[in-house]
C-alpha cells in the first residue's frame, strides 16, 4: 500500500527511460520490440502523471549520443516517435496538455520534425500539464549553447560579462523554462544521470528504479512520488525535524464515524493499492 500526499507533489518530474534493449534481450527479441513496448509505457506514464497533478513531465526520449546507435535502430525509434505524435495528438489536445521539445531537433528527420512542430504549435496555449520530449538532447550541450549565447551578447557589447548572473544562464536553458526538476527518475537499475538536465538537477531528488522501462507501471511512478514526499528538501540549508507526511490515517477504536472529520481537499491523501 502506497500513500501519496495530495498537496506535496513534485511540480516538475524528469524521467530517464532506460531498459528497452534489455527488456527485449531477456525475451529473446530484437531491440525494436523493446522500444515498441517502451512507447506503450510512455502513454501509461503520461496519463498517470497528469492524473497525479504533475505540472511538467520531461521524458529523455533520445539523447544527442544516441545518434551513434545502429542506423536501423535509429530509424525504428524515429518511426515510433512519429507514430506517437500522430496517435496521441487528439488525446494531448483534448486533455489540455502542452507538448514541446528540447534539444537539437533540427537533426530529426523532416517528417518527424514537422509533426512535432505542428503539435507543439497547436498545443502551445494549453494550460494543463506540460509534456517535454528531450530529443537529440544533452545537458552539457545545452549548457554550452547557453554560454555561447551569453558570450555572443558580450562580444556585441550588449552585455558586460561582469553583469552575468545565474538567472541569465538559467533563462537560456529551454529544458528548465518550466522550472528546475523536483524529481528525476531513472528506470532500468542503472545509477547515473547520463547527461540529462545537468544544470537543473542541482537540487533535484533522485529516484532509481530497478524496473525496466517497458515494465514501468503507474504504481512505480507512485512509488517514486511517495519516496519524494518522504524526503526533507533543504536546498543547502540546515534542516528542521520533518513532520511525518505519509502516515496512514487511523481512527481510535471507540471513535464513531461522526467524530472523524475528513481532511481538507488540499490535504487529502491518495492511497494506491499494490
Amino acid at each position: 500500500m502506497i500513500f501519496i500526499e495530495g498537496r506535496n507533489h513534485p511540480a516538475h518530474v524528469g524521467i530517464i527511460k532506460d531498459g528497452n534493449g534489455r527488456w527485449a534481450q531477456q525475451r529473446g527479441k530484437l531491440r525494436g520490440a523493446g522500444h515498441k513496448e517502451g512507447a506503450r509505457a510512455v502513454r501509461r506514464i503520461v496519463r498517470a502523471a497528469r492524473r497525479l497533478g504533475v505540472s511538467a513531465l520531461t521524458l529523455y526520449a533520445f539523447s544527442e549520443q544516441n545518434w551513434l546507435r545502429p542506423e536501423e535502430e535509429i530509424e525504428g525509434l524515429m518511426e515510433l516517435l512519429l507514430e506517437f505524435l500522430c496517435s496521441e495528438r487528439d488525446e494531448i489536445l483534448e486533455n489540455s496538455i502542452r507538448l514541446r521539445a528540447v534539444g537539437n531537433v533540427e537533426r530529426l528527420p523532416s517528417i518527424v520534425r514537422h509533426a512535432l512542430l505542428a503539435l507543439s504549435k497547436d498545443s502551445e496555449k494549453n494550460t494543463g500539464m506540460t509534456l517535454t520530449l528531450a530529443l537529440s538532447y544533452g545537458g552539457r550541450e545545452e549548457i554550452l549553447e547557453a554560454a555561447r549565447s551569453l558570450a555572443k551578447d558580450a562580444a556585441e557589447n550588449n552585455l558586460d560579462p561582469a553583469d552575468i548572473t545565474e538567472e541569465m544562464l538559467h533563462a537560456r536553458m529551454p529544458s528548465i523554462s518550466v522550472g528546475d526538476p523536483d524529481l528525476v527518475i531513472r528506470t532500468g537499475g542503472e545509477r547515473r544521470i547520463s547527461n540529462f538536465l545537468l544544470y537543473g538537477l542541482a537540487y533535484a531528488e533522485l529516484h532509481f528504479s530497478a524496473v525496466l522501462w517497458p515494465d514501468f507501471e503507474e504504481d512505480d511512478l507512485y512509488e517514486a512520488v511517495h519516496s519524494f514526499q518522504s524526503r526533507e528538501r533543504r536546498f543547502g540549508k540546515v534542516g528542521k525535524a520533518a513532520d511525518p507526511t505519509l502516515l496512514e490515517p487511523a481512527a481510535e477504536a471507540d471513535a464513531s464515524p461522526a467524530e472523524i472529520e475528513p481532511p481538507p481537499e488540499s490535504q487529502r491523501i491518495l492511497r494506491i493499492a499494490r
